[in-house]
């Protein structure tokens, strides 16, 4: 290398050691949500509406690996390397028991096929670093994580994120009020809902029984803004909500075509 050239800078892969093994097939799906310019960018955009297989390989292992490390308090958690690509594939969404890795400080969540995150992540009090980067179908997450107060950095694709700041990708509709009678919250379609089931209120933790209210809010988790579904059990708790983030839609909202926001800053 001659004098008056200059030596590339390598970065290093922080990922090297959170991706599980190869073969067997693909590991993920493919999703055309998000993450495109305004002239191929879908106009409406909906939940994804896969239902977790719980009697799946990839389940059960999953189950035992949190009952693993909520045993030995383990303080960092990447469940998917441990996984086959087909295990990690049949994995949609978190099981509720994450709420036991109350030790976990670090979660990797790298190159899932994630499309949801549980309320209960939100029992993750030691939570300090949360990665699910390259999870490319995970486009929003549930308002419970902002009960993670020690939560300050994070490492996301941004660009696959309902109203990011890149695209400002379109928010899925919410139904703004939904009564007890109107529909049985204990068996809900994902793919309308967000979930399978509401059961605790996003805002005080009481019980979601009358009424439910969904809305979306945009706010600063870790080191990124991130769209939060809230769950809220009545028109208060939804009042609660602190402001939105700034340069993102400044009051909470139920999302669909006609939510402005502001200009993608791509």
């Amino acid at each position: 290398m001659g004098a008056d050239e200059v030596m590339p800078h390598v970065f290093p892969n922080r990922f090297a050691d959170a991706v599980g093994p190869a073969g067997g097939g693909p590991d993920r799906d493919r999703c055309l949500c998000t993450g495109y310019p305004d002239e191929t960018q879908p106009a409406t955009v909906s939940f994804h509406g896969d239902r977790q297989d719980t009697s799946a390989a990839g389940w059960r292992h999953l189950l035992a690996l949190i009952d693993e490390a909520a045993a030995d308090g383990r303080t960092v958690f990447k469940p998917f390397v441990e996984l086959s690509a087909p295990e990690r594939r049949q994995i949609v969404t978190l099981p509720p028991a994450i709420a036991k890795l109350t030790a976990v400080k670090h979660l990797v969540l790298y190159g899932t096929n994630l499309v949801r995150i549980p309320p209960e992540i939100g029992a993750m009090t030691s939570l300090e670093m949360f990665e699910p980067y390259t999870s490319h179908r995970l486009h929003w997450y549930p308002y419970e994580l902002t009960r993670c107060a020690k939560l300050a950095d994070s490492t996301v694709s941004t660009r696959a994120l309902y109203g990011n700041f890149k695209y400002r990708s379109p928010f899925p509709a919410l139904r703004p009020l939904t009564g007890a009678g109107d529909v049985d919250l204990a068996v809900l379609d994902p793919g309308v809902w967000g979930a399978d089931a509401v059961r605790i209120c996003s805002v005080c933790d009481g019980p979601v029984d009358r009424e439910l209210r969904q809305v979306w809010i945009s706010r600063w988790v870790g080191t990124d803004v991130l769209p939060l579904l809230v769950n809220a059990c009545s028109a208060r708790c939804v009042a609660a909500l602190p402001e939105p983030h700034s340069g993102y839609v400044s009051t909470p909202h139920t999302g669909g075509p006609d939510v402005v926001q502001p200009a993608a800053e791509w």
